[in-house]
């Protein structure tokens, strides 16, 4: 699906349908917990591309990359910082490969740096927009369609990733992740989700959402209350509910057809992009498409 095809089918209304997550299926695929993920683009191409297959078969419209800690400060940690560009190229372009055969919408996975931008944190503007703009570069030498900046906490930090990705003359969508608290959702920073959404919008992203840290039932809040402040499409992905610990295991409880049972709620409540974030597997991207196009019926 084309760059213009895709926003445009966005902005005519039309509901369209993520992949869910990466990390965790990743894991499930042999990737050790907290090793580093983006190496897999150079050492297991193949498992990394079953991934995107899984997902164009189970009906996303749009799958992501697997470039999710694709900053040079993320791969520093990992011994991989003078790889950024070569491990973001070869996930843009594994996702892209397999994206094709199903004409289906590449946005490259950006998370956040771990960072904290001066004087809160030791990083300079500069050099945070520099770690964005070279895991970018590569990503749209591989071929991605846009970039899903995703996971962010702090408004500093998107500002800068989306002044990034526009200098490019990239399509941006950008997420932040929100807790539920006494005075309703913020970010670990303490950002709204109302002022999340009108920042994004005046950054100049041209998708603006939430994923992460949130089950299905809160997300349907969080949408609401976005659309009341942009008119800009909105993406969600929220995890297949909160992580629990059963018998040493991270598990996941909200099943494909809890999560899917939601879905209208979400499309009701503003959303134009729907899937999933941790816990959320081909299942879950399966059912969500049979909602989506029974709502189109």
């Amino acid at each position: 699906m084309g760059k213009g095809d895709f926003i445009s089918r966005l902005q005519a209304g039309e509901v369209l349908v993520s992949d869910g997550a990466w990390g965790t299926e990743l894991q499930r695929m042999g990737l050790p917990s907290g090793g580093c993920a983006e190496e897999w683009n150079a050492s297991h191409p193949e498992q990394v591309k079953q991934l995107v297959r899984n997902y164009c078969e189970a009906g996303s419209d749009m799958v992501l990359t697997n470039s999710f800690g694709g900053t040079k400060f993320r791969l520093m940690r990992h011994g991989h910082g003078d790889r950024v560009k070569e491990l973001n190229a070869a996930a843009a372009r594994l996702s892209k490969e397999v994206a094709q055969e199903y004409d289906v919408f590449v946005a490259a996975s950006v998370g956040p740096t771990g960072e904290f931008v001066q004087p809160l944190g030791l990083v300079s503007e500069e050099d945070m927009y520099a770690a964005f703009k070279e895991q970018m570069e590569g990503l749209k030498e591989g071929g991605a369609d846009a970039v899903l900046v995703e996971t962010i906490f702090a408004l500093e930090e998107i500002r800068l990733a989306v002044k990034a990705a526009k200098d490019l003359g990239m399509i941006c969508f950008a997420t932040m992740t929100f807790d539920p608290g006494a005075q309703g959702f913020k970010t670990m920073m303490g950002v709204t989700v109302k002022q999340a959404a009108k920042a994004l919008d005046e950054y100049g992203a041209d998708v603006i959402g939430t994923n992460c840290g949130n089950g299905v039932e809160n997300m349907v809040k969080i949408v609401g209350e976005m659309r009341e402040e942009t008119k800009k499409p909105i993406l969600v992905h929220s995890n297949a509910g909160l992580p629990q610990l059963v018998q040493g295991q991270v598990t996941y409880r909200e099943s494909p057809e809890i999560m899917a049972a939601k879905v209208k709620e979400l499309i009701s409540g503003g959303a134009g992009i729907i899937g999933g974030c941790c816990g959320t597997t081909p299942e879950h991207i399966r059912a969500f498409r049979q909602v989506v196009d029974s709502a189109k019926s």
